[in-house]
């Protein structure tokens, strides 16, 4: 398995080099030279497998030979411990009404769906570079719930250090909570004014800087490292085995989005064969679903981006809608070249998007408002007597508009105690911050502040602070 740049001009890398490169050294995302196919007869299989055994086989795939299989599987588990996550369903199926399913993905250790993704990547990143007796430094950005993810999952290892980027203000008080308050000398929170794709553009200005980046070891842990989303694809494989039941039987899956690597997740899983039906959920911040409207896709300016009460989703841009781009437009890196390049000039491209009748893959996007999410949210639990956060509440009101039939998943994005201001606003519910969180009350906030908005400005304290640490 060889991995290649959507931009074309960077060489081919093994799993190994991309879950250590991030961004490759063109600007573009690395993606599989073809994806790997399941079959039927794998999905039969399946049913009868944990979710780990499900995790081994479908990680396999995508590494190849870089990563023993005895190895691989002592990964899987460290990184999926049932006793953790509290069952060997991992990511169980909570049933809603008939045929249609809440995938629940909050049972890690920071109460998110960001810790199936960053636990894996933790533990690969710490085998490689042990083999290889190297260290990185990650730098990442966060607009809520991947920052104290990855934060949980790199501490404690003697490898790794994390320089996490969070705008002020915009997360919630449980996540800052989460982030600020931990305690581990590999871990630095950044905390600039502005809005997350301030910090997410300070971070690529960081990759791009490729003398800096081999200098320092920089590595990455957003969706941008593809690692992450490979994780992810391996809950979508398993929702299909559990809840299909006929071969080429169509899964709809209704997804809050926002860089669009969860969706994207999904996607994958639809190129490997199974057939997916794919609803992509925003809120206010609707570049997403502009673009499968109307086929134009049109970044945000700062001063557009809707703070909201589903802050992950609060983006101008999503930085994984280049990978899907890359397969649209049939894998030709210098057209894909091209519409970035008008992106950059012009804030905007339009190259259209129709579902094909005969592809194993349709999506189709809808936009929930502040006010929809909290009925959203009200409605759910007085027909369902479950409770949700913001984000699913997204994904919950899209898939009830879109009527569909069959069976379906809405993907969970977080456990509800940590969105307190959401709950009580539509339910009238105090939440109380969970037990395994309780210790982080007694410890100080532990940050940097940075006084700027422009991503250059925030890339080059950032910087500076990396020197210091690291020299």
């Amino acid at each position: 398995m060889r991995y290649i740049s959507t931009r074309g001009q960077s060489g081919s890398l093994t799993f190994s080099d991309v879950l250590l490169e991030g961004l490759a050294p063109d600007g573009g995302l690395y993606v599989p030279e073809e994806y790997p196919q399941l079959t039927w007869q794998d999905v039969l299989k399946m049913r009868t497998w944990s979710y780990n055994e499900i995790a081994v086989h479908v990680l396999k795939m995508f590494i190849g030979s870089d990563i023993d299989d005895i190895t691989l599987r002592r990964i899987v588990w460290t990184s999926y411990d049932p006793r953790v996550f509290g069952s060997f369903d991992i990511t169980p199926i909570q049933p809603i009404a008939n045929g249609v399913g809440l995938l629940k993905l909050s049972n890690g250790p920071t109460l998110a769906f960001k810790d199936i993704a960053l636990q894996l990547l933790a533990n690969l990143m710490d085998h490689v570079l042990c083999e290889r007796d190297e260290y990185l430094n990650i730098v990442g950005a966060t607009s809520g719930d991947t920052g104290s993810a990855a934060e949980e999952a790199v501490r404690r290892r003697s490898r790794l250090r994390i320089f996490m980027l969070s705008p002020w203000g915009r997360m919630t008080p449980f996540q800052q909570m989460q982030m600020y308050r931990i305690r581990d000398p590999a871990v630095f929170n950044l905390v600039p004014d502005g809005n997350f794709d301030d910090c997410q553009a300070a971070v690529k200005l960081i990759n791009a800087d490729t003398a800096f980046k081999e200098r320092y070891s920089i590595g990455a842990v957003n969706s941008i490292n593809w690692a992450r989303i490979v994780a992810q694809v391996v809950y979508y494989v398993y929702g299909y085995s559990r809840v299909v039941a006929h071969s080429g039987e169509l899964l709809t899956v209704s997804v809050p989005s926002g860089n669009f690597g969860n969706a994207l997740a999904a996607y994958v899983a639809g190129k490997m064969g199974l057939r997916m039906n794919i609803l992509v959920a925003t809120n206010d911040n609707d570049v997403l679903t502009e673009y499968f409207h109307t086929g134009t896709y049109r970044v945000r300016t700062g001063a557009e981006v809707t703070q909201t009460q589903s802050p992950s989703m609060d983006i101008a841009s999503a930085s994984n809608f280049e990978r899907f781009m890359f397969d649209l437009v049939g894998r030709d890196s210098a057209q894909l070249r091209a519409l970035w390049c008008e992106l950059a000039q012009t804030g905007s491209f339009t190259w259209g998007y129709r579902n094909d009748p005969d592809s194993a893959i349709t999506i189709r996007s809808g936009t929930a408002s502040d006010a929809e999410v909290t009925k959203t949210i009200t409605l759910v639990f007085d027909q369902y007597g479950i409770i949700i956060d913001p984000h699913t509440a997204v994904a919950a009101k899209v898939f009830f508009d879109q009527k569909t039939m069959g069976p379906a998943l809405i993907a969970e994005t977080a456990q509800p105690a940590k969105f307190e201001e959401a709950i009580k606003r539509a339910l009238g519910i105090r939440m109380l911050i969970p037990q395994s969180c309780r210790h982080l009350l007694q410890n100080e906030e532990r940050i940097t502040r940075i006084n700027q908005t422009d991503p250059a400005a925030i890339a080059y304290e950032m910087k500076e602070l990396i020197e210091a640490v690291v020299d």
